[in-house]
């Protein structure tokens, strides 16, 4: 069973990171920038005395994920947009991982999408228990999402969170698999997060990545800046993003960056789109704990 300790760290990440991710949903409207709000989100985690689990990222569109404006993204919100905005906090390592959509419009359709999303997480969240398969939970989210008369994102799945570690097994799908033999356990912490979208559900890499996330310590530091390391190693190996490095010379950072890939020491998270431009994705995600009871949702 989870000591008090570590459930009261769960709950107070997840306590702020829904604030934060509620704050930053609050200022979304055509002409923000993107990297504003962002930077606002991880402001306010940071105040409340919490770590930031992973870069504040705000996907809009047929980007689904993984969007985290770059030092200097001058990016604005526009009409129509469909927005996603993704938070995780740390509390003592225990991380908090939660999301939700913002639609910038009045067109019944996108409306019904966010929903799509929404709803999908709830029948989720209602399903789930201690000695549930996974994979019943993955047939609710695809029937949600397919009863709006949209298509889950089949290749972005839901999944565990650990101490210092933002995903873990089990690995939460958008649909059953036959080979998913996974069954929640008391004590198992998940963040459920399904993609509804118009497209044809599935996403690929595509874009200059701003996230990154150690994998392994470099045996040598040659061509690696001692700033850049220093930045990288407080984070405990949880992932990170260029505007990390404040104050650092950017040819440092790059270099940095290359030679630490090169060598497989880190790796990179690109964003993650439909191939379609016109395509339009929302998203909708808690965290919650297993218990023996039933779940406990901390992000809500």
């Amino acid at each position: 069973m989870m000591d008090a300790h570590t459930l009261d760290c769960y709950r107070k990440a997840g306590e702020i990171a829904r604030d934060a991710k509620l704050l930053a949903a609050s200022m979304v409207k055509p002409g923000a920038k993107l990297a504003d709000l962002m930077a606002a989100a991880e402001d306010y985690i940071l105040s409340k005395g919490a770590g930031v689990a992973f870069p504040a990222q705000t996907s809009r569109n047929h980007i689904a994920a993984h969007y985290c404006p770059a030092p200097g993204d001058q990016t604005v919100y526009a009409p129509e947009d469909v927005v996603k905005v993704d938070i995780g906090v740390e509390v003592d390592g225990y991380i908090a991982d939660n999301a939700m959509s913002v639609y910038l419009g009045e067109k019944p359709f996108y409306q019904e999408m966010v929903q799509a999303s929404i709803d999908a997480l709830a029948a989720a969240i209602e399903g789930a228990g201690p000695g549930v398969k996974v994979n019943d939970l993955s047939r609710e989210i695809e029937k949600s999402i397919e009863a709006k008369g949209f298509k889950p994102v089949y290749n972005l799945t839901g999944h565990g969170v650990n101490r210092w570690t933002v995903h873990c097994a089990p690995s939460i799908p958008a649909c059953p698999d036959r080979w998913n033999k996974a069954v929640l356990e008391p004590g198992m912490v998940i963040a459920i997060e399904p993609f509804a979208t118009d497209g044809k559900g599935t996403v690929h890499e595509e874009g200059k990545s701003e996230i990154f996330m150690m994998t392994k310590e470099p045996r040598k530091f040659k061509g690696i800046d001692e700033r850049v390391w220093n930045v990288i190693e407080k984070m405990n190996g949880l992932p990170f993003a260029r505007h990390y490095f404040k104050g650092i010379e950017s040819e440092a950072i790059e270099a940095s960056l290359l030679r630490l890939q090169r060598t497989g020491c880190v790796m990179s998270f690109p964003p993650l789109v439909d191939p379609n431009p016109s395509v339009r994705v929302s998203q909708c995600e808690h965290t919650m704990i297993i218990n023996e009871s039933g779940v406990e949702v901390i992000t809500r």
